[in-house]
């Protein structure tokens, strides 16, 4: 058996498992906020009484975080030659 030259393609390089996995994880998602109805919460404040209301915040708060870090990069950012000069 001889392997053909050339890059090596791996299993998530095929666009129908990517499909795959991106319907099982937002049905994981809708089956979690879909549970949140069968639980009886205790949180200090009114909104933490509302459906789905933690997994809006995490969704908003890891947005916040990836926006941040875009901006702090060109802050942080060194150029290529930084280290050889």
């Amino acid at each position: 058996m001889t392997r053909t030259p050339g890059p090596r393609r791996h299993w998530l390089d095929d666009v129908k498992h990517v499909t795959v996995i991106y319907r099982v994880l937002i049905a994981v998602c809708v089956a979690l906020v879909g549970v949140d109805f069968f639980f009886v919460k205790s949180g200090h404040f009114a909104w933490e009484h509302w459906v789905g209301f933690y997994a809006i915040y995490g969704f908003v708060c890891c947005l916040a975080l990836v926006l941040v870090a875009k901006r702090l990069r060109k802050v942080l950012m060194r150029p290529e030659d930084y280290y050889d000069r």
